[in-house]
Formats: C-alpha cells, sequence, structure tokens
C-alpha cells in the first residue's frame, strides 16, 4: 500500500495560491461588507466613501480586513525582487491606511487633518501598488495562459482610471449626492480583487504557478 506524500514544493506553491486568493477575497467582499453591512446594523444614508465607513459601526470590519489584506501582502513571496518589493508596498499601504483613518465630516482637530493626509498617502500607495501588479507583473510573470493578460490589464486600468476619476471628482465637486467616491473606490477594491482571486488559480484551482 503506497501513501502519497506532499512535497515541500507542493506545499509552498498551496501556500503561495492561498494568499492570492485570500487577498483576492477580501477585495470581493470588502465593498459589500461596508454598504450592505452598515445599512442592515446601523441604517441611514450612504457614507461618502469606502474609508469614512471608519466612523461607523463597520469600523473594525473595514480596519481588520485591511491589516489582514496588509499582512497577507507583506507576507507573499514574489517571483523576483521586483514582485517581492511591489506586495511589500501594497503591505504596507494597506496597514497605514487602515491605521490612519481618513478626515471626519465634523469636529475636525489638527490631528484628524494630519491623519488624512497620511490616508490618503497610503491610500495611493496601496493602490497604485495594485494597479502595477496588474498592469505590468501578473500578465507577464508566464504563470498561466496570455487569455489571462487581457483580464489584468483591464482591472490594472479599472484602478488606475478610478483613482483619477475619483480626484477629479472630489476637486469639481461633481454630483456630491449620488457619492461618485464611494462608488468608484468600490470597483476599484472589486477589480484588485478579481485580479488576485485570478491569479490565485480560481477559475482553474488544479493549475500550479
Amino acid at each position: 500500500m503506497t501513501t502519497a506524500t506532499t512535497s515541500p514544493q507542493t506545499t509552498l506553491v498551496h501556500s503561495y495560491l492561498f494568499l492570492r486568493r485570500a487577498i483576492g477575497l477580501i477585495g470581493l467582499a470588502l465593498p459589500f461588507a461596508l454598504i450592505l453591512g452598515k445599512q442592515l446594523v446601523q441604517g441611514g444614508d450612504l457614507i461618502g466613501s469606502l474609508s469614512g465607513y471608519y466612523y461607523t459601526d463597520l469600523r473594525d470590519v473595514l480596519v481588520g480586513a485591511m491589516c489582514a489584506a496588509g499582512v497577507f501582502l507583506l507576507a507573499y513571496y514574489g517571483h523576483d525582487r521586483v514582485d517581492n518589493v511591489a506586495s511589500s508596498v501594497a503591505g504596507l499601504g494597506a496597514i497605514g491606511l487602515a491605521l490612519f483613518p481618513t478626515t471626519p465630516d465634523h469636529d475636525v482637530t489638527a490631528w484628524d487633518r494630519t491623519s488624512g493626509v497620511l490616508h490618503l498617502v497610503f491610500a495611493a500607495v496601496f493602490f497604485l501598488s495594485l494597479a502595477y501588479f496588474c498592469l505590468r507583473l501578473f500578465p507577464h510573470d508566464g504563470e498561466q495562459p496570455e487569455k489571462f493578460g487581457a483580464l489584468y490589464r483591464t482591472c490594472g486600468g479599472a484602478i488606475l482610471a478610478c483613482l483619477v476619476l475619483i480626484a477629479l471628482a472630489k476637486f469639481l465637486g461633481l454630483i456630491p449626492e449620488l457619492h461618485p467616491a464611494l462608488w468608484l473606490e468600490a470597483i476599484a477594491v472589486e477589480a484588485f480583487g478579481v485580479a488576485w482571486l485570478v491569479k490565485g488559480g480560481t477559475l482553474k484551482p488544479q493549475s500550479v504557478p
């Protein structure tokens, strides 16, 4: 009778795919958890941005999810030094934007303003790093068929487009009653979630990088 054994390489691959899938699942679930969760738990109007949910009953969900994503990204070991640096930068960005909340809408203190600036910096670092993964690293690492290259580039382009549109909407004061930043942030987070889930082999679980 033979006993199947798991090689260290196979164990490493499974851990590698698990990290990718975990990061992707956090991205896919977070907008729904915040927006729908707040309406169910607390009710009231929508918040102007995902970051603004820090000041609702869903604060722990937001902070916990971003810290978890940050830890997973820091633990992620890529194929080369550039891959590793990008994931570490993204991880630090995720943890930073969780620890330094966005500026509240009222009763703003000097520290709130400082924290808000740091939040924007960390958020920009986080999303730009994720866009870099989608546009430059994922399509060219040779792990999956080229058919996924277009999907990764689409996700990366969506992240960048959302960042630009958020900045324009805020600068021009466009339709604030429709909460454009909230929906654009949600799209950007969903895009990064899709890219990482696909890269984790979710569409083809039997594949090995």
